[in-house]
């Protein structure tokens, strides 16, 4: 079987954007593809529905986006959805004299290959350092969990409070209730949710019962 075959014409892209990802790499344009995507998921939940940012935390956990760089990230998804999804063919050809049709493998090969992408980054990320990207703007930090460290919060008298950015970096910030009657003590577990200057604005994790802490 040749990958580039029609039925396999999916994997041969991806292959081919592997190839890409690495000449770029090499010839030091790797800068230009860094933006992380877990800081794009959320970086900015004002306006969203608050659940939605604790489902889309757990996503970027679960398939282990900004444990590694991102172009490491997407050339061993692209890897792994390649070499999954020609097997997957080859399998199917010696079973039933057929290749599947290219958008169904395709689809099988995305749903085996993120997970796996997620478990091979996990030991990646403590080898590998981290690039530019691991330097964060205070605006991604929305949208994250944090818990206070010292004070009450309430309307006008901010608290600090601790949160660890998309890789595992902790930062120190001053917190005020999103909502005006609301307070937050130290110990309290939150969710940063607004920002305005150099203060966060944010929701108690247990007022609005939110997926556990990944």
């Amino acid at each position: 079987m040749s990958i580039f075959e029609a039925h396999n014409m999916p994997f041969a892209v991806a292959f081919v954007l592997v190839l890409l990802l690495a000449m770029a790499q090499a010839l030091g344009l790797g800068d230009f593809l860094g933006g992380d995507a877990e800081a794009d998921l959320t970086a900015d939940v004002e306006g969203q529905a608050v659940p939605e940012a604790g489902t889309l935390d757990g996503l970027s956990t679960l398939l282990g986006i900004g444990r590694v760089p991102f172009t490491v990230w997407l050339a061993l998804f692209l890897f792994g959805f390649a070499a999954i999804g020609v097997s997957l063919q080859a399998l199917a050809e010696s079973i039933t004299s057929a290749a599947l049709d290219r958008w169904l493998a395709a689809l099988i090969a995305t749903a085996a290959a993120a997970p796996i992408t997620g478990l091979l980054v996990k030991p990646l990320g403590k080898i590998l350092p981290q690039d530019e990207t691991s330097a964060v703007g205070t605006e991604t930090l929305l949208g994250r969990r944090a818990t206070i460290t010292d004070g009450v919060a309430r309307t006008g008298s901010p608290a600090r409070a601790r949160v660890n950015d998309i890789h595992g970096h902790p930062h120190h910030v001053m917190v005020e209730p999103h909502e005006s009657s609301s307070e937050m003590h130290a110990g309290d577990e939150i969710l940063l949710v607004r920002r305005d200057g150099d203060r966060f604005y944010a929701t108690a994790l247990a007022e609005r019962r939110l997926a556990p802490h990944a």
